[in-house]
């Protein structure tokens, strides 16, 4: 059976168009009847009021939807997903549990910052990719800057497969390279397309360009290359068409289209390219999983034939209907009525409802198969990274990577009132954003959010107060720190206890100290010999090490790395146990992590700012003043780009300050580089 169904992401920076092109997507293929725009507040997407409030997408949103061509109905299932660097969770699951992507680049900014992360995170998945140049009608457009772009910033081959008749003010349509046309859009409403001949001042150029493309496609295709060499007379629009498919599957190109979704140009041939280019389910490599007991791996067929496996990927608490697992069924299928396993709890549960989203609506269905992307209800303990299958054979599957928060809040509900339903928001809001963390500080008793960023925090504070009627003081934001050691000690640790019948006792020698080859946890290398130390006792100490790393010695922010080398050690034949040497490595690390010479490391942003010419001074002294450093000033559409690495410390209110400083003339992104080391003097004022 084959599938028509792809699983497609929208990703890219903030403002180069994606949500105002899936609105047109959604149009195109009838999903909706009237085109929404983000600046009206009224798109399909961005359904909550701050999304509206602020014209940007903060939750990615899942919608069903169907294009038909060539006598063939194709499901796609899109996620529209943010922009800003501060939901990059929201991001990083929707990537997990899609085939392919839509990239979306603004034709005069180019590649941006977030374009390049979320990029590479649909790299890391080995996803499928398609470009599209949007907003060619811009100021500044440049169809071929981008492309180069996409090259050298982006480390990829892009393959043109039209290019843009006009451009700004004067754009008009496009040229398809394959079928040497030209496209035109003559209604309002972009629903009329009009195929006429290339305007003869555009013949050469598309010559020149359809000749790259067979010549790019015969480098990275075999099969293309053979029929090329001997004929390239013979070469049908068939043969480019099937090469093209072959060499994006296999993420060796990228297809590079263009238009204006904001003016209704170029959309139909973009979902042309989404289902001729792009993988079904079916068409990509067989899912790989764990057996929980065994360990061994399982490789599933990614059909309804198979044993049922899905992951959920995101979960939501609907006013309605509770609690709804986005999942991702990967092989097999499921019915409502169904039970099921979640393999992390081990517990089974029966299927009440299985949905398909439409954005903010729902449709329920009977079933889904593998390739689906559905929602359950029922599903009492689900969290984001869960594992779902059939009850004889449990699949666990890779879960989802959660960045580590960077920035943190302390809060609490200004009336006495709402303090008892204060938790039970917290606990719902955490559970559908597995990127926010909430503790309560030891010391002082507050209770912490901490998260990805300034508007991450701002966002949940307001969501809070807008969907949950709590208003909330707040405290300054602060950093979340890490801490790590710069020298190496040896420390012999002991626990001797006797409290009537069986005692407790642990003996190590440990080494500790620094991690040499760069990488973030605990490096943990055991050479014990002679079994001074049973085996089983081995996991306890590591166990313990890791645990104790939460509290660093300096000022108690967690420890970003560490090496132990387990030296040597002595046990009791009655009075040792496991956990006893789970305490004596905590001990151990207590006593000595302090004269490590354990130093701050705080977190450091790459910001991108865009100004004008005359701001040039005022911004590079702003840089400098906040200890940042800047790394390369460019020049792109008559605009001064700056990339600096500014420590997240000395960003806060950095938007607003920027914008004064240049009259609004400026525009800011930053995203997380990494940790470094803080300034003695920096420390000194951190940690008294």
């Amino acid at each position: 059976m084959k599938y028509n169904t792809r699983n497609i992401g929208i990703i890219a920076h903030v403002d180069a168009g994606k949500t105002t092109l899936t609105e047109r997507l959604l149009y195109y293929t009838g999903l909706i009847h009237k085109i929404g725009n983000v600046d009206d507040g009224n798109t399909t997407m961005d359904k909550d009021i701050q999304e509206k409030n602020r014209g940007i997408t903060i939750s990615s949103a899942a919608v069903s939807t169907q294009w038909k061509k060539d006598d063939k109905v194709y499901n796609i299932n899109i996620i529209d997903t943010p922009g800003h660097i501060d939901f990059a969770v929201e991001v990083e699951r929707s990537l997990r549990v899609l085939d392919s992507v839509v990239a979306v680049f603004c034709a005069s900014s180019g590649v941006q910052p977030q374009t390049e992360n979320v990029w590479f995170q649909a790299e890391k998945h080995g996803t499928s990719r398609i470009c599209f140049i949007n907003k060619m009608d811009r100021i500044g457009a440049d169809f071929f800057a981008v492309i180069r772009e996409i090259e050298t910033k982006l480390n990829t081959i892009p393959l043109a497969l039209q290019i843009p008749i006009g451009s700004e003010d004067s754009f008009e349509g496009i040229i398809d390279l394959i079928t040497q046309k030209a496209w035109y859009w003559t209604d309002e409403n972009g629903e009329i397309m009009i195929e006429k001949e290339i305007p003869e001042i555009y013949k050469e150029e598309a010559h020149e360009y359809r000749m790259k493309l067979m010549e790019t496609l015969a480098e990275y295709d075999d099969v293309f290359f053979e029929v090329f060499i001997d004929n390239e007379d013979i070469i049908s629009n068939e043969m480019i068409f099937e090469s093209i498919k072959r060499t994006c599957q296999s993420q060796t190109i990228v297809p590079v289209l263009c238009g204006s979704a904001f003016k209704n140009k170029g959309v139909q041939p973009l979902l042309d390219a989404i289902v001729n280019y792009l993988p079904a389910p079916d068409q990509l490599p067989s899912i790989k999983g764990k057996n929980p007991k065994t360990e061994e791996t399982i490789e599933l067929e990614r059909n309804h034939d198979e044993v049922f496996s899905g992951l959920v990927f995101k979960v939501i608490i609907d006013k309605h209907m509770g609690k709804l697992a986005m999942l991702r069924i990967y092989s097999g299928e499921i019915k409502s009525g169904d039970t099921v396993q979640n393999v992390r709890t081990g517990e089974s549960f029966r299927i009440s409802r299985i949905l398909k989203m439409q954005s903010d609506k729902t449709l329920t269905v009977d079933g889904g198969k593998a390739g689906d992307i559905v929602a359950l209800t029922g599903i009492k303990d689900a969290k984001t990274g869960d594992s779902l299958s059939g009850l004889d054979q449990p699949v666990l599957l890779e879960s989802i990577t959660i960045p580590a928060p960077v920035i943190r809040v302390s809060i609490e509900p200004k009336t006495n009132n709402d303090e008892k339903s204060f938790g039970l928001v917290l606990a719902k809001i955490q559970e559908e954003d597995p990127s926010l963390l909430v503790e309560r500080d030891k010391q002082t008793g507050e209770t912490i959010l901490s998260g990805l960023g300034e508007l991450h925090l701002e966002v949940t504070l307001e969501k809070i107060r807008l969907n949950h009627g709590i208003e909330i003081n707040q405290g300054k934001p602060k950093v979340s720190y890490r801490e790590i050691l710069t020298e190496t000690r040896i420390h012999r640790e002991k626990l001797s206890k006797q409290n009537g019948g069986n005692g407790q006792f642990a003996d190590i020698t440990f080494e500790i100290g620094p991690r040499t080859d760069n990488e973030f946890g605990l490096e943990f290398i055991n050479k014990i010999k002679g079994g001074v130390i049973p085996n089983e006792f081995i996991p306890s100490i590591e166990k313990g090490f890791r645990d104790a790393m939460e509290n660093g010695p300096l000022s108690g922010y967690p420890l970003e790395s560490m090496k132990i080398t387990l030296l040597d050690g002595s046990t009791h034949s009655q009075d040792s146990a496991a956990y006893d040497f789970e305490l004596v490595a905590r001990d151990g690390y207590r006593s000595t992590s302090k004269q490590c010479k354990p130093k701050l490391m705080e977190p450091v942003m790459q910001v991108e700012i865009q100004s004008i010419e005359e701001y040039t001074g005022a911004v590079t002294a702003d840089i400098n003043k906040r200890r940042g450093i800047i790394t390369s000033i460019d020049e792109r559409s008559g605009r001064k780009i700056f990339i600096a690495e500014v420590p997240l410390a000395s960003t806060f209110g950095y938007i607003s300050d920027l914008r004064t400083l240049t009259s609004g003339r400026a525009s800011i992104s930053m995203k997380l580089s990494h940790y470094a080391l803080v300034p003695d003097f920096i420390t000194n004022i951190v940690i008294t």
